[in-house]
């Protein structure tokens, strides 16, 4: 759990980090685009200013620096137009292909949007201020403006990638470092089983050889077989073992059996399977570890008496296997962490069975499994999805 808060903190913090930079790069930006378009105000006062200069102009007025002035505006769009809403003249406005057909409705639209967002600045002509009379100068921001004033928002969507990339590359490297921590706690404890197995497996001949008509020796013999098995599912945690063909009905059957011998006699045990073989590609050991991690549950949910409904169903494509029980439920705040490792109710266990019966349904038998419905003190259903 502490490597999960862990990755909780980071993950606060970089969100948090990502806010800031998003935060201080808006109000940067925005006080900048308002100092430029400030500016881009003043240059265009000057120009219509000189504008103004030369159309009162008689041949005695020097035109040399209002000259220099209208043809040095290379960046701003400025459309004049006179009192009526006639373009007269425009300067660097770009029109594609469709736009340049028909250039003349073209520009006096963008010139009244311009207009309408009050980016103009009125020119009276004649010597008097109230004469009917006058010139619009209508402008935009220059394409540096606009790119600039887009810049945060890009910024924004790189910064946003990066947490969320940083946020997944967390994750995998828990999950990455979980399932080494796993695969390497299983494969230690087959080969710790190993040894005293085998023991076992010598005392029982031993017992055979010495009491032939013991009726308890077959069934010491049953649990060091079984001792065995899990064994050989701990060893193959962390390889992919090879599936093959084998009936699910004889899976559920396998353990039922099983369940039946270890169970409280309270605890009832049915299943519902079609009357044909249903056939799919599993390893049929540790397909049955999932069931039996699966009713071991229940049972421990049903707090040893109630009742455990297998289910089998033949979909076509896929297999599926249904767990119900009818024990004390599952917390609706619990639900997204039942398969989550360490993660348990119970006063004694480890929290692996569920992790590892999700790893061995997905990752060996490319199947799903989850919790299709559960409800406190009603019961819960595990469903598992399997491709034939």
């Amino acid at each position: 759990m502490q490597w999960t808060d862990r990755i909780r903190q980071v993950k606060i913090i970089l969100v948090v980090a990502a806010i800031v930079i998003a935060v201080a790069s808006l109000m940067v930006s925005h006080f900048l685009v308002k100092d430029l378009q400030r500016e881009e105000r003043n240059k265009m006062e000057t120009w219509a200013e000189a504008l103004n200069v030369l159309n009162n102009a008689d041949e005695n007025t020097d035109l040399t620096l209002v000259l220099n002035v209208i043809q040095g505006n290379n960046t701003i769009p400025v459309i004049v137009m006179d009192s009526s809403g006639m373009v007269s003249d425009y300067r660097n406005v770009e029109m594609d292909a469709k736009t340049a057909a028909d250039s003349d409705a073209y520009v006096t639209r963008y010139g009244k949007r311009m207009f309408a967002e009050g980016n103009y600045i009125k020119i009276h002509l004649g010597d008097s201020i109230s004469a009917g009379d006058y010139q619009l100068v209508c402008y935009d921001d220059s394409i540096l403006l606009k790119r600039l004033s887009q810049y945060p928002y890009w910024q924004l969507g790189i910064v946003m990638i990066f947490v969320v990339v940083a946020i997944f590359a967390l994750l995998a490297s828990k999950r990455a470092e979980q399932n080494k921590v796993w695969v390497g706690l299983s494969k230690e404890t087959a080969h710790q089983l190993g040894t005293p197995i085998s023991s076992l497996m010598a005392w029982v001949e031993i017992l055979k050889e010495n009491y032939p008509d013991d009726e308890l020796i077959p069934e010491m013999n049953k649990d060091v077989s079984r001792l065995q098995l899990i064994a050989e599912r701990f060893s193959k945690i962390g390889s992919l073992p090879e599936p093959v063909d084998a009936s699910m009905n004889d899976v559920l059957k396998h353990v039922v059996d099983y369940m039946d011998r270890r169970t409280s006699k309270k605890v009832e045990i049915t299943t519902n399977m079609p009357g044909y073989d249903v056939i799919a590609k599993i390893n049929a050991s540790l397909f049955e570890w999932v069931i039996e991690n699966l009713c071991k549950n229940a049972v421990d949910a049903m707090e040893g008496s109630g009742k455990i409904e297998l289910s089998l169903l033949d979909e076509g494509s896929r297999v599926v296997i249904e767990v119900k029980d009818n024990g004390k439920g599952i917390r609706k705040k619990d639900l997204k962490n039942v398969f989550t490792p360490g993660f348990t109710t119970k006063k004694r266990g480890w929290g692996l069975g569920l992790s590892l019966a999700k790893r061995i349904v997905e990752e060996y038998h490319k199947g799903r499994i989850y919790v299709k419905s559960s409800e406190v003190g009603i019961g819960t259903t595990f469903r598992i999805e399997m491709p034939k």
